[in-house]
């Protein structure tokens, strides 16, 4: 019997250490899973309001980040005919060059540079309406709205050189040193060879993650694409590569109540002196060109 109780004895209590055995390892078991919880979520976890985007630091921060509004000064004015609906401006040589629009008013003129007195221009046919104008190496070319038809000019003569067709409207057109590059009022460009006027490629251009439309007149300016946005005191600056707009320009007020015929119509018109780093705008009935620079 004693044998029989002393053997008893050892096997309880190698029983009940096996237990605290298991509910150790079960207790640490549950800690290390509570550990790994706690890191995961930390790793998760995003500051309030801040996008998923910037805050997992990829790369779609780059696509998704908002266009920022840039400052601007008025570094002078200019006197500009108020009768001039403008659609389409140049800067070259110390003298810009502009498209007018309307039917029956349109027009391409060279202005003389400050006064704004027209030096020359010519008339369009009564059934077009004049839109964007570029300067491709000594040659004008304008555009009108509705009727697929554009026209080049020599720059010196105005003499009308050519005629060329396209599928779109005609709003605005700039030149890259390269292609054309024509706006339709939608939210996309069309690049087009400025020998041939064949379209090359077409561009999207979207703004906040999404398209904007009304893009009208355009200028290149320091490898950037400057759209007005009609029916706004926009200005956009888009990236050529992305389409993405980066940043813009809001312009309302510019025209001082003082500088008002009550005639105006909407911001239109961009033209820049790429050797001196000089931009001008204006509108359409605008009795003043304005030069500005961006301060931010």
């Amino acid at each position: 019997m004693t044998k029989k109780s002393d053997n008893k004895r050892p096997r309880a209590s190698t029983a009940r250490r096996g237990r605290f055995r298991a509910s150790i390892v079960a207790l640490v078991m549950v800690a290390a899973a509570a550990v790994i919880f706690l890191i995961i979520s930390l790793l998760h976890y995003e500051p309030a309001n801040q996008p998923n985007a910037i805050a997992n630091g990829n790369n779609q921060s780059t696509r998704d980040a908002r266009a920022q509004q840039v400052s601007y000064e008025v570094v002078s004015s200019y006197p500009h005919d108020p009768t001039s609906f403008t659609q389409g401006l140049v800067w070259h040589d110390g003298t810009l060059y502009e498209s007018t629009g309307l039917k029956g008013e349109s027009k391409l003129r060279r202005l003389e540079f400050p006064s704004g007195r027209v030096l020359k221009e010519i008339n369009l046919a009564s059934e077009f309406f004049g839109e964007g104008l570029a300067l491709v190496d000594g040659r004008l070319i304008q555009l009108t709205w509705q009727s697929h038809k554009g026209f080049v000019y020599d720059l010196n003569t105005f003499r009308q050189l050519q005629e060329f067709a396209y599928d779109t409207e005609g709003w605005g057109l700039t030149y890259d040193g390269k292609n054309l590059i024509l706006s339709d009022g939608s939210s996309d460009l069309f690049y087009l060879d400025p020998q041939t006027f064949k379209p090359i490629r077409k561009l999207a251009v979207t703004m906040n993650g999404k398209p904007i439309s009304e893009l009208n007149e355009l200028e290149f300016i320091d490898g950037e694409i400057w759209a007005n946005v009609w029916q706004t005191d926009l200005i956009v600056r888009i990236n050529p590569s992305t389409g993405r707009v980066a940043s813009f320009l809001n312009l309302k007020g510019i025209l001082a109540p003082s500088d008002k015929t009550g005639r105006e119509d909407v911001l239109n018109g961009i033209a820049y002196d790429a050797e001196r780093k000089r931009i001008f705008v204006t509108g359409k009935l605008w009795p003043r060109i304005f030069e500005i620079r961006v301060t931010k």
